[in-house]
């Protein structure tokens, strides 16, 4: 398979948020038929959906080269999360780490376990920010916008993330 360009969230609010970051990158550099080729800096912001009073996250993505395909690759992100300790036990509840697919390729793909491009990107500024320093001029195969012009739309939420240091 000829290699593909694909972008990731990684976001961690439970336990050394930013060791699991780096933990989570090293891993995803040892995955064969990977290489990184961007990281975006790291944010700070509030939970949004599930419970309530969670531990802020800090949140990134990253610009991947895989020659995967899209179910493989998740596999693979799966097997990270599992190796840092995360446990499914709330919807969007709080977690070690959480690594998604945000865009593989331009590919549109829909089944059980995944959703190409991720179905709430486009209105989560936690995801739309650091995705913005990456990879500004990327166009949304569905609603034909870059990330860009997303994240002017959801700018009502700016304050809810700050970068990290």
């Amino acid at each position: 398979m000829a290699q593909v360009t694909s972008y990731l969230a990684i976001g961690s609010n439970l336990g050394n948020r930013l060791s699991n970051i780096k933990e989570s990158l090293r891993c995803l550099r040892g995955v064969p038929r990977i290489q990184v080729e961007k990281i975006s800096p790291i944010y700070e912001s509030l939970a949004q959906g599930g419970p309530k009073n969670q531990p802020k996250y800090l949140n990134l993505t990253v610009k991947i080269k895989t020659e995967l395909a899209p179910l493989d690759l998740l596999g693979e992100l799966k097997a990270i999360e599992r190796k840092l300790k995360r446990r499914n036990t709330l919807h969007w509840g709080p977690r070690t780490i959480d690594l998604d697919i945000l865009f593989y390729s331009d590919i549109v793909f829909l089944n059980k376990g995944l959703s190409l491009p991720h179905q709430l990107l486009h209105k989560r500024i936690f995801v739309l920010k650091p995705l913005s320093d990456i990879a500004p001029q990327f166009m949304h195969p569905l609603y034909k916008k870059t990330i860009k012009e997303l994240l002017k739309g959801v700018r009502d939420g700016a304050k809810k993330i700050v970068p990290f240091s």
